[in-house]
């Protein structure tokens, strides 16, 4: 993220863009103080903002790639006068996208991002599809004690909002970017156009087989469910994953 922000000419202008896009996407609880996500006085954030910008995360469809990439080849190095370094692998620390001791992969989780800091806790946003539906839940600093709390809480999430689709009414939805409400295209967070009558049944597994190029999400995104000392927000919607994401998901990171 440093190299990022020098890449950017530096800390204050990464810091102005990161609160132009949260205004624009209407995070109003957030406030970016450090680029990095560490601690630091005075930044903040809410379960209901992580939201919003993981759904315009999504939207694009290198960040979609990265998100649901488990694991990659990462390439040696070259010192002057030593042999060239063989590739090592890097993984993804989003337990639900890789597994770990008690907590299995969960099915068609593709991202988002987790992440742990002494004033937040564990925090956690994750997307999952089933059966051509679109999941996208945030936990924040859960309550329980249990080991990967906020994964197991996650994936209790999921599991409750997919087996309650068509059979409870939404309490709201989240609001769409301003750009989106005006008709301008002036942010990458604008909203797209409705999805084709040809979208497959079950994206998942489309795009496994290389048969649709991989949408973005489309407005409205429904929001509901509370979970703990933080906030959970399940919101839904029809997207095709990305045929590079589910490839290099099931390929270990190469391709």
């Amino acid at each position: 993220m440093h190299v990022l922000t020098n890449m950017n000419h530096g800390l204050q202008q990464t810091v102005r863009d990161m609160n132009d896009q949260a205004a624009e996407l209407q995070a109003l609880d957030t406030k970016v103080v450090s680029p990095d996500g560490y601690d630091a006085p005075g930044q903040v954030s809410s379960a209901y903002d992580l939201t919003l910008i993981a759904r315009n995360g999504m939207t694009k469809p290198d960040f979609r790639e990265y998100a649901a990439t488990a694991r990659a080849a990462f390439p040696g190095i070259r010192k002057p006068g030593e042999k060239k370094r063989e590739t090592f692998e890097i993984q993804n620390t989003n337990r639900l996208l890789t597994g770990d001791f008690g907590v299995p992969p969960y099915q068609g989780i593709a991202g988002v991002k987790n992440g742990n800091t002494t004033h937040a806790g564990a925090t956690f946003t994750g997307v999952a599809e089933r059966n051509g539906r679109v999941l996208l839940v945030t936990v924040m600093n859960p309550s329980s004690e249990e080991q990967h709390a906020v994964y197991r809480e996650t994936a209790r999430l999921f599991d409750w909002g997919f087996a309650a689709l068509g059979k409870v009414e939404p309490v709201g939805e989240l609001v769409p970017p301003r750009s989106a409400r005006t008709g301008t295209h002036a942010s990458a967070g604008a909203a797209e156009p409705a999805p084709g009558k040809n979208a497959p049944a079950q994206p998942v597994q489309a795009v496994a087989a290389g048969r649709t190029g991989g949408s973005g999400p489309r407005w409205p995104w429904r929001a509901g469910s509370s979970c703990s000392r933080g906030r959970g927000v399940l919101v839904n919607r029809r997207w095709p994953l990305a045929v590079a994401a589910a490839r290099r998901r099931d390929r270990g990171g190469e391709e």
